[in-house]
């Protein structure tokens, strides 16, 4: 199993669902019910995703607010379960990625676990490493030790040069030290891939504390050599918390600069029906970029200003209706919709459309 989730949940039914479909999936689980027990698995362990249970409680937010100042894990995904009429804002702006409203189901359940470990195996490839130049001690059974020399490093493996070729099953066991450090690192790991010029890719599995200690201290300071210089306060980008969908399209095509969405928003091409608020009529159209808040609907003839639109959305894996309000309107390009959510369900499948663009590749383009 090499992705592992920390589910911090004290509500018995929503954790009796989650767990096996997550151990299902082939990631492993390691759950508590209390928060504090919680916290110091984060200070612990590294996770490749935390689920948890999020009250309107300042318990909550302390745990959130610690877990994005997490060392080991504040890049972790954040997946929050919530009760159906809660408003999900506010823990998108804490950090949480993910939102699964209660009472859970199985397949609503199964779909956005889906779509996140897409997204947890996306951001563990891009896990940054560090280039190092290090002799290594390589030993595995049946074989005397052989020497091999590493050239980078992350939290989570390393790259490697040897002359042997390395058994693809079976642990593989390191020794080694670190530039500018005595002590040495001694680890497990497995093959990931190898190719014929002597490289090999190492995911690490087991890695006792003082040697994860080792490896966290040098790439610390490693990164804090290669951070460029913050630029000053006076020259950030601010961003507006009220932006009209499709603002940033339109900057785009007539070149103006001008990007005032506060959340993230993901280009697209999904095929896509368009219907005026009391009309059956279907208006074809292309969805080319979509947020929580709302999307942009690529059409020569957009509706007129403020309408009420319902917008049915089909993909390879799903197909749903969102409702919304048309914000912006530009003749010849399209208009910008905001989504007005009906229920809990209806947000819940544009969070999951947005985790599977996210996670990549892009969704086939539907015929229309």
């Amino acid at each position: 199993m090499d992705l592992c989730v920390l589910v911090v949940c004290a509500d018995q039914d929503s954790a009796g669902l989650i767990k096996p479909v997550l151990t299902e999936m082939g990631m492993a689980v390691e759950h508590t019910p209390s928060i504090s027990r919680g916290l110091e698995f984060l200070h612990e362990r590294r996770f490749d995703a935390v689920v948890f249970d999020y009250r309107d409680n300042r318990a909550s937010q302390e745990f959130v607010t610690r877990l994005r100042q997490s060392t080991k894990n504040r890049t972790s995904l954040l997946i929050a379960v919530v009760d159906e009429n809660f408003n999900a804002r506010p823990i998108f702006g804490l950090g949480a990625n993910f939102v699964l409203y209660r009472p859970l189901s199985l397949e609503r359940t199964r779909l956005s676990l889906n779509a996140a470990r897409s997204l947890m195996r996306r951001e563990r490839r891009r896990a940054p490493r560090s280039r190092v130049s290090s002799t290594a001690t390589v030993s595995y059974p049946g074989t005397p030790d052989v020497k091999a020399t590493l050239i980078d490093l992350s939290d989570g493996g390393t790259l490697i040069t040897t002359r042997n070729v390395l058994p693809r099953a079976g642990k593989v066991y390191f020794e080694f030290a670190l530039p500018g450090q005595e002590k040495l690192v001694r680890l497990s790991g497995e093959v990931a891939w190898q190719d014929s010029s002597g490289r090999s890719g190492i995911r690490f599995i087991d890695v006792p504390q003082a040697s994860r200690r080792l490896i966290e201290t040098w790439l610390q300071l490693r990164d804090a050599k290669e951070a460029p210089k913050k630029a000053p306060d006076s020259i950030k980008p601010t961003l507006s918390s009220h932006p009209e969908p499709g603002e940033g399209k339109l900057a785009a095509r007539l070149g103006n600069g001008s990007n005032r969405r506060g959340e993230q928003r993901l280009p697209c091409t999904l095929g896509a029906e368009v219907y005026e608020l009391g009309s059956s009529v279907p208006n074809r159209c292309t969805l080319s970029d979509i947020s929580e808040g709302g999307c942009y609907v690529e059409m020569p003839t957009p509706l007129t200003g403020k309408s009420g639109v319902e917008i049915l959305v089909r993909t390879a894996d799903m197909k749903f209706k969102i409702s919304g309000q048309v914000t912006t309107t530009h003749p010849g390009f399209g208009m910008g919709v905001r989504f007005v959510f009906r229920d809990s369900v209806e947000r819940e499948e544009i969070l999951r459309l947005l985790a599977m663009l996210a996670a990549g590749p892009v969704l086939d383009k539907q015929q229309r």
